[in-house]
């Protein structure tokens, strides 16, 4: 009977892109937070400034082996920056957040299909 494991290759990458799904997760709910504070009518503040401080170690951690997700974070960051309102600013952190969450689930699919190894088990 043969079943697959990831190779030490594919195994960092998949350690990688599970550190980053958290971070993502965070990010999301602090967008989350954004989106009630405009809601109840409450300027943003600080919010963006805070948000690129969490998504900036972000990009440092995928640059090196997935450097298109580490763009698309810096696209993140920089929509902060744009000029318009908050509302347009929380929506397209909302678009952005969904982007990357798609792109890293496209890339644990590719690594786990790129790295699996067959093993072989001793039979019962």
């Amino acid at each position: 009977m043969a079943s697959t494991k990831l190779d030490g290759a594919g195994a960092q990458k998949m350690k990688t892109l599970e550190d980053a799904l958290v971070t993502l997760q965070q990010l999301h709910g602090f967008v989350e937070r954004m989106a009630m504070e405009m809601k109840n009518n409450k300027p943003l503040g600080v919010m963006p400034m805070q948000l690129k401080r969490m998504a900036t170690p972000l990009v440092g951690q995928l640059k090196g082996q997935f450097g298109i997700i580490a763009d698309m974070v810096s696209t993140l960051i920089l929509v902060g920056g744009r000029g318009g309102g908050d509302l347009v600013k929380v929506r397209s952190y909302r678009e952005q957040v969904a982007q990357i969450r798609t792109a890293i689930d496209m890339a644990g699919s590719k690594v786990k299909k790129e790295h699996a190894v067959d093993i072989d088990l001793a039979p019962e």
